[in-house]
């Protein structure tokens, strides 16, 4: 397999890393450049490794054994949709019609697009060089409930200055909801937990929530709640919250966080409106061990997801997650690791 991968695309690294549930192979594909290494497999699209030149220890939560992906370390790197985070009730309406989902956790909510959405999937690898991977999948209409088939792509780059480039596209033939995401967890010390982090995010709101984690409705201002990160702080146990920084997707990469630990700094920069971030409260991966050699446990890393606002579907005055046929969506972050 990976003589024929090789053959298939010049110049990359590619091999053969397990078989998914369905008993495909799983292919997986290391990149380099700046100063930073990156493996990625086909399982999710996920990013399983990230390095940097000087740094002893991987700088997001991962896994060698896919395995892992398949139980506790459910969508750690992985591409989440066709919408990420939670549709309420799992339901929305299009044109009258009300389309039922995939309530997947609790049975109460769609969460990442349900139990066959994007993070759960073996995607297939559609280009890769020595510093570029792309991943491809095909969402047949109907799966889970979203309606259309949707077509999406992932393509992951190294620029010369060691950032990690995320472009996801996607296309659909029927008018459907469409919102993914990238649901990395980072942990920059290489401690066992990321309360030494200091998070700023510059978010003058944010989306108070109910106990299924469902946007309550208006955005509500930050100040004096333990939801205001505009000066840099360690993420609160309790945060699994989305940030509002725009009311709408741009054109343009927007800073959307920043995130220090030790001597690196994270800086984050998307096209999307929203910023929903996790502090790993419920993390426990045991009996898998992750990239550092141990089991990850409760606060290990803190997942950073530009995204569109959660339950978009269900709140007409939230950023649009709506796509139409023959339209290309367009999604675009940036994560870059430096020195401070």
């Amino acid at each position: 397999m990976t003589d024929l991968m090789t053959t298939t695309f010049p110049g990359a690294d590619i091999r053969n890393c397990g078989s998914s549930p369905d008993g495909e192979d799983i292919l997986q594909a290391t990149i380099a450049n700046g100063g930073s290494r990156a493996t990625f497999m086909t399982w999710g699209a996920s990013l399983q490794d990230f390095r940097r030149e000087g740094v002893d220890h991987s700088l997001v939560l991962g896994s060698p054994d896919p395995a892992a992906y398949f139980g506790p370390m459910l969508y750690f790197g992985a591409i989440v949709g066709p919408v990420a985070n939670r549709v309420a009730k799992g339901r929305f309406e299009l044109n009258g019609k009300t389309y039922s989902l995939d309530r997947n956790e609790a049975g109460a909510t769609t969460l990442h697009g349900g139990s066959k959405g994007f993070g759960q999937v073996n995607w297939t690898l559609a280009e890769c060089s020595a510093t570029s991977c792309s991943f491809a999948y095909r969402h047949a209409d109907g799966t889970c409930g979203f309606p259309g088939n949707i077509d999406v792509r992932v393509r992951y780059t190294l620029e010369d200055d060691g950032a990690l480039l995320i472009e996801i596209e996607g296309q659909s033939d029927a008018l459907t909801h469409f919102a993914p995401a990238f649901h990395g967890y980072w942990n920059l010390d290489g401690t066992a937990d990321v309360t030494g982090h200091g998070l700023t995010v510059p978010a003058e709101t944010y989306l108070p929530v109910d106990d299924m984690l469902i946007p309550l409705g208006a955005p509500a201002p930050v100040a004096g709640t333990v939801f205001d990160y505009r000066v840099p702080k360690a993420p609160d146990a309790g945060l699994d919250h989305n940030f509002c920084l725009y009311g709408a997707r741009s054109h343009d990469l927007c800073e959307m966080c920043r995130l220090e630990a030790g001597a690196l700094r994270l800086t984050v920069e998307s096209t999307e409106p929203g910023l929903q971030v996790y502090a790993g409260v419920g993390l426990d991966t045991a009996p898998f061990e992750g990239n550092n050699g141990k089991p990850y446990g409760r606060l290990a890393g803190v997942a950073i997801e530009p995204q569109t606002w959660p339950d978009t579907a269900n709140h007409p005055k939230y950023p649009s997650s709506l796509l139409q046929p023959g339209e290309t969506y367009r999604q675009v972050s940036r994560f870059r690791v430096t020195g401070i």
